[in-house]
């Protein structure tokens, strides 16, 4: 049986408002168009892709025993319900800007729509775990190499900090529902093993277009130096998809758990990061008032 990981990070539910300068959406990345709009490729995802996960996690609420797991739950929904929220606005900037993020939003709802309807719940919440992996090992690479949000616009690259800091909070959050309510052992292996498959397969054959597509609306499609820069950014240095190759390769351990990969120390920042998120509240508030 896989067990649980003896180090618990309690999520906190934290109510940001980031007051994103819209304008800057197509080109808030250093790194020009490309590398900007992967980024807002990934954000399609995640205002209803936050509620499936809530609402898978939520199903099985009832069914856990230990009380810290239950708090965790707790924040985790908690969580997920200010990301969902803060993308939210994230992407009607990119329908402002005539981007087709609705559209590519509505083939998200359709495909978790299939899931939610024609697939088991714990298939679901397996669903979930696989995801919240692959946003674990993201997570982690926003915060541990600079270079990807360097010089970025601040406000931007406030949001996408605070959103790897508590996606790397709550990481084992789901994980520790699915291992509760299935028992571990062999079955539970090789029902989150084939989600993560399925899931990687299934999230980046989406993504890949989805950012395609915002390149081209951009006008951007045949610029060979733009799709250059956003592969090394990816593969090449600082690698993002590249180095987190062996983080995904570790789910497939048999007595794998999120918090092997203990980068719990990334959490000294969240305080900073708030007052940060705040100030930038401020500027707003007196802006407008004058």
């Amino acid at each position: 049986m896989e067990g649980r990981n003896k180090t618990i990070v309690q999520p906190v539910r934290r109510n940001l408002e980031f007051n994103l300068p819209k304008e800057r959406i197509g080109d808030w990345h250093a790194g020009g168009a490309h590398i900007t709009h992967f980024f807002n490729a990934l954000s399609i995802f995640f205002p209803d892709g936050e509620r499936f996960f809530i609402d898978s996690v939520r199903h099985y609420r009832g069914r856990i025993q230990d009380p810290e797991l239950k708090e965790s739950v707790r924040g985790f929904i908690g969580q997920e319900a200010m990301h969902g929220r803060e993308h939210e606005e994230y992407n009607q900037a990119l329908v402002d800007k005539g981007l087709p993020a609705d559209r590519y939003g509505r083939i998200v709802v359709r495909l978790l729509g299939f899931f939610t309807r024609f697939t088991p719940k714990i298939s679901q919440l397996a669903g979930t775990i696989a995801l919240e992996h692959l946003t674990a090992i993201l997570a982690n690479m926003v915060l541990s190499e600079p270079r990807i949000l360097k010089n970025a616009e601040p406000r931007f690259a406030a949001l996408w900090k605070w959103h790897a800091l508590e996606e790397t909070e709550h990481k084992a959050v789901a994980y520790d529902v699915f291992q509760q309510v299935t028992g571990g052992g062999l079955l539970a292996y090789i029902q989150r093993c084939t989600a993560l498959l399925t899931a990687t397969f299934i999230f980046w054959l989406m993504v890949i277009p989805f950012h395609i597509g915002l390149v081209r609306k951009e006008g951007q499609a045949l610029n060979l130096r733009g799709w250059l820069g956003v592969i090394n950014f990816l593969w090449g240095s600082p690698g993002v998809l590249r180095r987190t190759i062996p983080d995904w390769l570790d789910y497939f351990k048999p007595g794998f758990h999120p918090w092997d990969h203990d980068n719990a120390h990334f959490l000294a920042g969240v305080d900073a990061l708030v007052t940060e998120v705040d100030a930038y509240g401020a500027v707003a508030g007196a802006g407008a008032a004058a």
